[in-house]
């Protein structure tokens, strides 16, 4: 008898192959390359004048070139350790403050079973989230008006004197970060909601049988849930811990609050634009993005050590 022959294992096709195959998805992925060749890889050829005089009649080959002469400008004047603390400031304040809310927003919303209440709380929450920054400004200034602000409105009937919030240098910090919790605390409470909707309802009817409180399984079902989306938030937060936007700090900043509202994103606006410093703006720039990148490196590392959660 002949031995009986087992079937051949099929090809294993190539990646081109796969692809050609595919090809009507990968189509779709074609406006998001060119998006961020053009807008994200492409400026980096621009980074060159941050070790360059630049001149605009010379263009970025023809200016000379300097090293880390603006580098050391930067870390030598008398602005840097200012721009550090404020900018550090912000930032972790805005990190403590505005991380663990979303989440007890999110908690709360997903033990609400009331479907038209909880919708009707949702929009109210979300809607802040979508006024343009500008106008988030102008209501902090009429809210925290002196003379007709509904806050200094109050401390006067309670009996005391009006207060100047927004030529105060203590106030600036907590009215740049609580305004922001404000306006986007409803928005990202969506992404932990979501992640709540994994778990598995028939855990909390097991837990609810064996006699397990409404905090109980909060604590031990819906937490774990969270977790590793927590994580990765955190992550990517610490890793933009230098990068507070200018927007907003703009806005609110006058005279009379600027040694605690300059940061370095509103010191390479007014340098790299107003002055038209381009290559020492360039240069602080640079430092920033760096100091970000390294910094999420070492989150990212801590965090896939602790929790095996990472970007990477």
């Amino acid at each position: 008898m002949k031995a009986s022959t087992l079937p051949s294992a099929a090809p294993k096709k190539s990646v081109w192959s796969k692809i050609l195959a595919h090809r009507q998805y990968y189509y779709l992925l074609i406006p998001a390359i060119l998006w961020y060749a053009v807008f994200a890889y492409g400026p980096l050829y621009g980074l060159q004048i941050a070790f360059k005089n630049f001149s605009g009649a010379k263009g970025i080959w023809g200016s000379s070139w300097v090293g880390l002469r603006h580098f050391k400008l930067f870390f030598n004047s008398y602005y840097f350790p200012i721009l550090l603390k404020n900018t550090l400031a912000i930032s972790f304040y805005s990190l403590l403050a505005g991380t663990p809310i979303p989440i007890l927003v999110a908690l709360m919303l997903n033990e609400v079973r009331n479907a038209k209440y909880k919708k009707c709380v949702q929009t109210i929450l979300y809607a802040p989230h979508f006024i343009s920054t500008i106008v988030l400004v102008g209501i902090i200034i009429i809210v925290l008006s002196p003379s007709t602000g509904i806050v200094n409105y109050m401390l006067r009937a309670l009996g005391f004197e009006a207060h100047y919030f927004m030529t105060s240098p203590s106030a600036f910090r907590h009215i740049y970060v609580w305004s922001g919790i404000w306006a986007n605390t409803g928005w990202n409470a969506i992404i932990y909601l979501a992640a709540l909707s994994n778990v598995n309802p028939e855990l909390h009817e097991a837990a609810t049988i064996d006699g397990a409180t409404r905090m109980q399984r909060i604590w031990y079902l819906n937490i774990p849930t969270i977790l590793p989306t927590f994580t990765i938030l955190l992550i990517l937060s610490v890793g933009s811990l230098m990068s507070v936007g200018y927007e907003k700090v703009y806005l609110l900043q006058n005279d009379l609050n600027q040694t605690t509202s300059e940061i370095i994103s509103t010191y390479v606006y007014k340098r790299g634009l107003q002055n038209a410093e381009y290559s020492f703006s360039s240069a602080v720039g640079l430092f920033n993005n760096v100091v970000n990148f390294l910094l999420l490196l070492i989150v990212n590392g801590i965090a896939g050590k602790v929790s095996d959660t990472s970007l990477f």
